[in-house]
């Protein structure tokens, strides 16, 4: 009796405690799951208004000073509104600084949401300069915009457009899309300009108004050369994650049919079942069976 006692108290044992472990489960789990849901996924956005990538090579062609500068660079949710930016380099015009860009409008904005990620670009009036050409502007724009759409659900857009004139190293050109555009003025160098270069996928657009790739020879304030890339109103955006859906398992009740009954779909017009002639047939056959068996009975003994 005390060996059977004594092997059943651990077993109970063993049982409250797995009860108390699967109780004190329950509330993590919940826990974790509202953790999942507070961090989902609303997308993701970018916009900035001018990034150079450019190297400065000085006159002895010792020493090749990189330019990488950008101007109201945002993530969402942020915006951002600066007119003016100015570098400084080693070697150049004493280290003195000098004027990157100037504009009447330059802004940056990028937002996000459950419902999608949004990003846009605005340069109104914008003057662009580099190292070596203090009065000649590399390129003047009249506006340029951007945008990149990534709704949820539905497919993103980019979009760039341009408006009033564009002036590059002094000349006037006409830009078109789809195509790049040379420019090449003698003794100050060339410039290709792809304008509204655009891509997107299933979750994400991305756009540039103007992607400019530089090379010119100033030879002033101690400028050799200059070569590299310019980017105007470059954005992009990410759809957000799709969350999963799971409907709630449902049970239904078999459909049982007698054998040798027809499939009907549907009850009759009065409301009975369409196995109701054969259940009635079954119940005659089983009472007149019980008859005959007590009249059997009585004349046995009888």
């Amino acid at each position: 009796m005390n060996a059977n006692t004594h092997f059943r108290m651990p077993a109970r044992r063993f049982t409250a405690t797995a009860a108390a472990t699967v109780l004190a489960a329950g509330p993590m789990v919940l826990a974790g799951a509202g953790s999942a849901h507070a961090t989902a996924d609303h997308g993701r956005a970018s916009a900035v208004v001018l990034r150079t990538g450019l190297d400065v090579s000085l006159l002895n062609k010792t020493v090749n000073v990189p330019l990488a500068v950008s101007l109201n660079e945002v993530r969402a949710p942020q915006s951002a509104e600066r007119t003016a930016l100015t570098a400084r380099l080693d070697g150049v015009d004493g280290g003195q600084p000098f004027s990157v860009l100037r504009a009447d409008v330059a802004s940056a904005k990028a937002t996000v949401s459950a419902s999608g990620a949004e990003a846009s670009t605005n340069l109104t009036h914008a003057r662009i300069h580099v190292p070596g050409l203090p009065l000649l502007s590399l390129i003047e724009v009249g506006q340029v915009t951007s945008k990149a759409t990534c709704e949820a659900g539905r497919k993103p857009v980019a979009s760039a457009t341009l408006l009033g004139g564009v002036t590059v190293l002094g000349k006037k050109v006409t830009l078109t899309v789809g195509g790049p555009t040379e420019v090449k003025v003698p003794g100050v160098g060339e410039v290709r300009i792809d304008f509204s270069r655009t891509r997107t996928t299933s979750r994400t657009a991305a756009a540039s108004a103007l992607e400019l790739k530089v090379s010119v020879n100033p030879l002033k304030l101690n400028v050799a050369d200059v070569e590299g890339a310019l980017t105007l109103g470059s954005v992009t955006c990410e759809s957000p994650a799709a969350a999963p859906v799971s409907a709630p398992a449902s049970v239904s009740a078999p459909d049982i049919k007698p054998q040798g009954a027809p499939a009907e779909s549907g009850l009759a017009e009065t409301g009975g079942a369409s196995t109701t002639p054969f259940v009635v047939g079954g119940a005659v056959v089983l009472l007149a069976a019980g008859g005959a068996a007590v009249a059997l009975g009585r004349r046995r003994h009888g």
